[in-house]
């Protein structure tokens, strides 16, 4: 089959959706992949892909231009005919569905956020369920990412619940993310961030903690990895980041190619994020066996187990965020190690990428059959 898989950034394909392309490369499937070109897009191509640019906004809410990105979309999909389109993020999932819509084309969407309009609980939020409502209308497949979304998606008629489907994130290549033996360190423990510096992540949460808690412990350390001045209307800057350094509260790492030697040498990993669809960066921490603490909010909480694989702090709270990582601290070091076990053994039971390729896989055959 010819499949394009449309989202918002090539990288997102790269770091998110490499395993499922590979696997419908295996399979025989032509795909292409339709976002906006960045750096991953040679990374792609050496792996298969095709690449069709398209060009959109990705932080914005300009109406004439999301329904110029609609006509970018359609133009794209009749000058390429795919047989379906796998949809992932915001834009590319409400547009793309009119899209494909008006070209006659199955499309299979993954609801991986809700973005802020969603959730905001004005006319925002009004706007954006009519979006979804139209847009999803009669597809025969939605995948969801986490339960609560799925949930509010049903609650407001935006789907049914024969048409929704529960994949567990992008799931996790188990063997590329190893359980690594828990770090002895005779100095301070080391806590890692990893997220794009954005508010809405929880990073001046992230901060403030820990600027307390080593005013009482200073030997501990509060490491931050991930991208500043990003693309997104509550994007932090270096500037920002540069003071907090001279401060001495974090230890910036800026980015990297690969989290793993990262990981390894953290004792916990922290993500205090007001949302999530399926955070990444706290499944792939569980896979290396590392100690959690993040926010009891959806998407976040699926990926814990409170007291167990590591801790629930609540949203928007430096003084809850404070008192989790306490918490942390008091921890042995057969604890903290046990804690990371634990994280490990859910991993391989609940977020192995088999389990969504697997999901992809019967989808794509449910449709070739019903088209047939």
């Amino acid at each position: 089959m010819n499949i394009i898989i449309s989202v918002n950034s090539a990288w997102n394909v790269w770091n998110f959706r490499k395993p499922l392309v590979e696997a419908l490369i295996a399979d025989g499937h032509s795909v292409t992949v339709l976002a906006p070109e960045d750096d991953a897009v040679a990374k792609l191509q050496s792996i298969g892909c095709q690449i069709r640019r398209l060009e959109m906004n990705v932080k914005g809410l300009n109406p004439a231009q999301d329904l110029h990105l609609i006509f970018r979309m359609r133009r794209a999909l009749r000058e390429l005919w795919p047989d379906i389109v796998l949809s992932f993020t915001i834009k590319n999932n409400i547009f793309g569905a009119f899209a494909a819509k008006s070209a006659g084309i199955p499309f299979v969407p993954n609801v991986t956020g809700l973005g802020t309009a969603f959730l905001s609980g004005g006319v925002l939020e009004r706007v954006a369920v009519a979006l979804y409502k139209a847009a999803f209308r009669n597809l025969p497949i939605v995948f969801f990412q986490n339960a609560d979304d799925r949930d509010l998606f049903l609650q407001f008629g935006i789907v049914t619940e024969s048409r929704a489907r529960l994949l567990p994130g992008s799931g996790i290549d188990l063997d590329r993310f190893p359980p690594a033996a828990y770090p002895v360190t005779d100095e301070g423990p080391v806590f890692l961030m990893i997220a794009r510096l954005l508010r809405d992540k929880g990073v001046l949460e992230y901060v403030e903690a820990a600027r307390r808690v080593k005013s009482v412990h200073p030997q501990v350390r509060f490491q931050l990895l991930g991208a500043a001045g990003a693309q997104n209307r509550s994007a932090i800057d270096r500037d920002t980041v540069r003071q907090w350094e001279e401060e001495g509260v974090i230890e910036y790492l800026g980015t990297v190619d690969d989290v793993r030697p990262v990981i390894e040498a953290a004792h916990c990993v922290v993500l205090p994020s007001y949302r999530e669809g399926a955070p990444r960066t706290l499944i792939e921490a569980a896979a290396m066996a590392r100690p959690l603490i993040t926010t009891d909010v959806p998407g976040c909480r699926a990926v814990v187990e409170d007291g167990r694989t590591g801790f629930l702090c609540e949203v928007r709270s430096a003084d809850s965020l404070v008192a989790t990582c306490e918490k942390f601290l008091r921890l042995g070091f057969a604890e903290r190690a046990a804690m990371g076990r634990a994280g490990r053994a859910k991993m391989e039971n609940e977020y192995d990428q088999r389990i969504v390729v697997g999901a992809y896989r019967s989808a794509i055959q449910s449709l070739a059959s019903n088209c047939a």
